[in-house]
């Protein structure tokens, strides 16, 4: 039964010799799906997730768990068809909780459809640092009662359809500087700061019935000391502080044991199973046959010699099995539900409530054009900033979505750092327009971004910069006169963010998280800019 502890993944878009084998050796809980690895289309999903599960019936085990990382926003997993959910700083923006419960209720849904019962989201962390490399969007915003709030409610609504949520990426990976993809984070706040700020989206998740925890490879000095290992491997933080103190008695989920935070090579073995002791449920693991190998026969290994609690092993295969009891109580829906007519009205609603009007100091908004007078828009071309980013799969779509209400627009797609030259070239080619709209894509970590942002100011042209990442682009170019805010690049935020810049919708939006020195949370200039003080 140790197997059931293990969650693997594979290469492969239909079933293929190497997951068939890892199923019957090991007869694992289940399996993590990639988009890079595994998806082509929700009818090929579909077909390889009954696949999947026929073989483990065959072999007579329990129910397989599938998940995948369908967050919305920068991170689906499983893009292709599905809806394009703008995400969770975009509902932080609109702050409707009814909204964060039906996009719940989509990614459940849509999941579902195609056999994955297991969503790694929503993501619980605060995104207090604006340096955070790793989080940024995928948090609801800087508010711990906000993030708890649409938190819960996204989670009401994915678990609501039959597939179980995951609050993550606990203890709370808002406020740091670094990647844990690439190191071991620390988050080196006292006690009584962590329980008011990390920790109180987490707690409301678990109050809210959240099936899964999944844990950060970060450290917390506080609880563990100087030396403090990743919370992961933290038997202080998953149970003491997730089990006793928070009362969560679901499933705990590490995130990926390939994460630089965790040794790799021979030593994943000795960590999985530090992991294990410290209190975790489930191994998420990567496609390495190695590594599998190595994880599965430590575990193994440690069970046959008595070196794991035998009792608290039994406890935990219980509450996965439990989880697995839970979620076959709920019927796959049909695979039309997938980018639905009602699903897009879902992503459009919340596009168009996210739209945050931040600074009109020359009253440009709504833009009154001439059908003579013409329109450049600048794009940088989208990038996966980090691992956890599916973002280089979005087409650039903000000129074709402004081109519904007004023919003259001409688009240049810029790389993500432009150079010098680059600058200068694409200077010449804006002098002759009317109007400049320029997207930003977290301009503030990019040199080149700023610099093109602040030499296209000085045109004098009517400008509207347009932060389609994080609203603290505006700290780079702070002279810049108008400032909108989509917290994201997808199709409806871009067309949301048309019929604000043409006056089609009312703009209502709220900044969910501070701009430093300039505006704080909750800042907007709301329906009527005119009333607003600057």
């Amino acid at each position: 039964m140790i197997g059931q502890k293990l969650l693997l993944a594979f290469t492969g878009k239909s079933m293929t010799s190497q997951v068939e084998t890892a199923i019957r050796e090991y007869a694992p809980a289940g399996l993590t799906l990639f988009r890079s690895l595994n998806v082509d289309s929700p009818a090929q999903l579909r077909e390889l997730t009954a696949a999947l599960q026929s073989i483990a019936r065959a072999r007579g085990l329990p129910p397989l768990l599938i998940a995948a990382d369908q967050e919305g926003g920068q991170l689906m997993a499983i893009g292709g068809e599905c809806t394009p959910l703008p995400g969770n700083m975009a509902l932080g923006g609109g702050g409707s909780e009814a909204l964060a419960v039906q996009a719940g209720e989509v990614l459940g849904r849509e999941l579902l459809a195609m056999g994955v019962n297991v969503n790694y989201a929503p993501v619980c962390d605060v995104n207090i640092n604006p340096r955070n490399p790793v989080i940024g969007i995928r948090s609801f915003g800087e508010n711990p009662e906000e993030v708890g709030r649409l938190a819960s409610a996204m989670i009401r609504g994915i678990q609501s359809q039959g597939v179980a949520a995951t609050a993550k990426h606990f203890p709370g990976h808002g406020d740091t500087a670094s990647d844990s993809h690439h190191g071991l984070s620390s988050v080196p706040h006292a006690l009584d700061r962590l329980r008011r700020v990390e920790f109180l989206p987490f707690k409301n998740a678990i109050a809210g019935g959240v099936q899964m925890v999944m844990s950060a490879h970060l450290a917390l000095p506080a609880l563990d000391g100087p030396d403090a290992p990743p919370a992961t491997l933290s038997q202080r933080i998953l149970r003491g502080l997730l089990r006793e103190e928070l009362g969560f008695d679901g499933v705990i989920v590490t995130d990926a044991m390939d994460m630089k935070a965790i040794r790799q090579g021979e030593a994943l073995g000795e960590d999985a199973l530090r992991a294990v002791a410290a209190g975790v449920d489930l191994l998420l693991l990567t496609s390495d046959p190695a590594d599998q190998r190595r994880v599965f026969t430590s575990l193994q290994t440690a069970a046959q010699e008595g070196a794991l609690d035998a009792e608290e092993t039994m406890k935990s295969i219980d509450r996965i099995l439990s989880l697995k009891r839970w979620l076959a109580g709920f019927s796959q829906p049909d695979l039309s539900v997938v980018g639905c007519a009602d699903h897009l009205a879902v992503a459009d609603a919340i596009a168009e409530k996210s739209i945050t009007l931040v600074r009109d100091q020359h009253r440009l908004l709504p833009l009154r054009l001439r059908p003579d007078q013409r329109v450049a828009v600048m794009q940088f071309k989208p990038a996966d900033l980090t691992p956890a980013d599916t973002s280089s799969y979005i087409t650039p779509g903000l000129a074709a979505a402004l081109r519904l209400y007004h023919p003259a627009v001409d688009e240049w797609i810029v790389p993500m750092n432009p150079d010098e030259r680059e600058i200068t070239d694409l200077l010449e080619r804006l002098r002759p327009y009317d109007v400049l709209v320029i997207g930003t894509l977290n301009a503030f970590a990019s040199e080149g971004q700023s610099e093109l942002v602040r030499q296209a100011l000085k045109l004098e042209l009517p400008t509207v910069v347009a932060a389609l990442r994080l609203p603290y682009d505006l700290t780079a170019f702070p002279e810049a006169p108008v400032f909108v805010c989509t917290y994201g690049i997808q199709e409806p935020s871009m067309r949301a963010l048309a019929k604000a810049l043409f006056g089609i919708i009312k703009i209502s939006g709220r900044l969910p998280v501070s701009i430093e020195g300039l505006y704080p949370v909750g800042w907007g200039m709301g329906e009527n800019p005119a009333t607003r003080p600057e």
